[in-house]
Formats: structure tokens, C-alpha cells, sequence
């Protein structure tokens, strides 16, 4: 498991996430969860954008660069949807629903991934 904090702002934005770096791990993503409880998530790398086809429940979604600066930001993104891809991304964390307004994230915040 992995922890995520917003250093720019001082905020938790993950202490559960989980690794998706596998072609298998990022082909079946939160696909046939119910949800994801607090702190928890995904950190898909690399990738360059997401969908949220099948999947039961909507999610924020945050996009980084190689640096895991937020370049993007995608909160509570409905089920069947999917996210533009930008070349900047690098990686996305998913999060529950919530956590990008209650962890205060921005664009141009610093992101610290860790085990």
C-alpha cells in the first residue's frame, strides 16, 4: 500500500493506495469493486488518461506528470465516462469521490507518493 500527500498544501490524500503497474492491474483498474472506502485508491502508471466504463460507482480522479505535479483534475467523474488524455499525464490516482475538494488539491500542487 501506498501513501499520497499534497505536500503543496499539507493534506492526506491517500494512506491505502493501491499499485496499478501492470498491464493486467491497469486493464482491470477498480473494475468490480462496489467502492472504495477512505484512503483508498489506485495509482495507475503510466497512463495517460482513464474510463470508467462498468465500473458502479464514480470516483476523482487526478492527473500527474513524471514529477506528480496535478495537471489535471477530474472530481466525482460519473460512471460511463471517460477522461481526456493529455501527454502531460504521466500517471492517475483514483479516489473516492470527495477527496480532491477535501484534501484541498489544486493544479500545480505537489504530490508525494510512498510506501
Amino acid at each position: 500500500m501506498l501513501t499520497v500527500i499534497n505536500t503543496t498544501r499539507g493534506t492526506n490524500v491517500g494512506d491505502r493506495v493501491e499499485l496499478a503497474d501492470t498491464s493486467l492491474k491497469r486493464m482491470f483498474g477498480l473494475l468490480g469493486r462496489r467502492g472504495l472506502d477512505a484512503g483508498g485508491g489506485l495509482w495507475i502508471k503510466p497512463s495517460s488518461g482513464v474510463h470508467t466504463f462498468g465500473m458502479a460507482f464514480k470516483i476523482d480522479v487526478i492527473g500527474l506528470d513524471r514529477d506528480h505535479k496535478v495537471v489535471k483534475l477530474w472530481p466525482c467523474l460519473k460512471t460511463f465516462r471517460v477522461t481526456s488524455v493529455s501527454f502531460r499525464i504521466k500517471s492517475v490516482v483514483e479516489l473516492p469521490c470527495g477527496v480532491i475538494a477535501q484534501s484541498q488539491t489544486k493544479l500545480g500542487d505537489q504530490l508525494q507518493i510512498s510506501s
